[in-house]
């Protein structure tokens, strides 16, 4: 399904959900929504599925105008945060229930298929309460794979769920959207995820569209100040500098060298992503001494904040370091990965080197 939302405008009273936009998805591929809580995702996402009509606007499914079109009169699959299934139907009548209702051949063959990508098999017998609440899940989402929807819709199916099973089934679902026809979109809060999904992603904050385009390319080259702080966990480096000859000056007379476009205004940003930092110099670095003030170990990763003089900052450092608080340290910064954006926050040079 190509569904377009055109000039999409939602209010309740007086207060404004989504303010226009406009966004086309790709095709049979997958568009994350990407934003904070209330950013505007499942209002978003409930007019796509005909939940909500919009107060302003179009939503057109294959060129078709759909806007005051019931959910039950259209082709969609949707799964929620709160796993919800038939609770007196066996797992595998509830995953067969959609396939039972277009009359299709071989159900019991494509419950099997879809129980063995979800590893679910063991339990197709068993009613959803006797299941974990990730087997049920899973039960949620094989249930909406029957439904082989053209548009698939999935409100942070995952934010209920442990950090190990979050992780298997992020895993599953990137594979099973791959070797789908459907258009699928996922909502969530964290940039991680969207960049292990890939596709596209659509970032709103307060219920502006923001930016919408491939999620790499998002990540890499966010519009503004608003998009770098959505897609940033943990979040971008921020520090107020000034335009001088030959780049940027920084708190504490640290001269950054940058090439910078002409600007009306001296006043700039510079963004740093927490990864770009290290505590190994390299050839170019500009050296950012400081005293650590906290060192979390987080999986694989070790972040460290560092109180430096232009400001504390937080690095990202792969594998596990040890470090005391008070200790003194110095953190690298290779300026061809530094951000800078003007007075207003617009993008004004992103790093060419990532």
């Amino acid at each position: 399904m190509e569904l377009t939302l055109e000039r999409i405008e939602q209010k309740v009273g007086a207060q404004t959900h989504l303010y226009p936009l406009d966004l086309t998805l790709v095709p049979r591929a997958v568009t994350v929504l990407l934003g904070a809580t209330q950013a505007g995702k499942t209002t978003l996402m409930r007019v796509m599925a005909g939940l909500d009509v919009p107060s302003k606007g179009r939503v057109l499914a294959d060129g078709v105008d759909v806007t005051g079109l019931p959910v039950r009169e259209r082709n969609v699959a949707m799964v929620y945060q709160q796993f919800i299934n038939y609770p007196s139907m066996t797992v595998a009548n509830n995953i067969a229930s959609p396939l039972k209702l277009r009359k299709e051949a071989n159900i019991e063959a494509r419950v099997n298929e879809l129980a063995a990508k979800l590893h679910i098999e063991p339990f197709l017998q068993r009613l959803p309460a006797e299941l974990s609440g990730g087997q049920q899940q899973r039960v949620a989402l094989a249930r909406a794979l029957a439904k082989n929807a053209p548009l698939m819709l999935l409100d942070e199916p995952l934010v209920n769920l442990d950090y190990k099973l979050r992780e298997e089934l992020r895993d599953e679902l990137s594979q099973l959207f791959a070797s789908g026809q459907s258009t699928v979109v996922y909502a969530t809060t964290e940039p991680t995820e969207a960049l292990l999904l890939g596709g596209y992603t659509a970032v709103l904050d307060g219920g502006e569209l923001l930016q919408y385009g491939p999620t790499a390319e998002v990540f890499r080259r966010p519009r503004s100040l608003r998009v770098a702080r959505a897609f940033s966990d943990p979040p971008m480096n921020l520090v107020k500098a000034t335009a001088q000859a030959g780049g940027m000056l920084l708190p504490g007379d640290v001269s950054l060298a940058i090439a910078l476009p002409a600007t009306p205004d001296a006043a700039l940003t510079l963004g740093v992503r927490a990864g770009a930092l290290r505590v190994h110099q390299r050839a170019g670095d500009v050296a950012l001494p400081g005293i650590v003030e906290l060192a979390e170990i987080a999986g694989s990763d070790t972040f460290v904040h560092v109180e430096t003089k232009i400001g504390e900052l937080v690095a990202q450092l792969t594998g596990v370091h040890v470090f005391t608080l008070g200790e003194a340290v110095t953190l690298y910064l290779d300026p061809r990965q530094a951000y800078v954006f003007d007075a207003p926050g617009n993008l004004l040079v992103a790093p060419q080197v990532n």
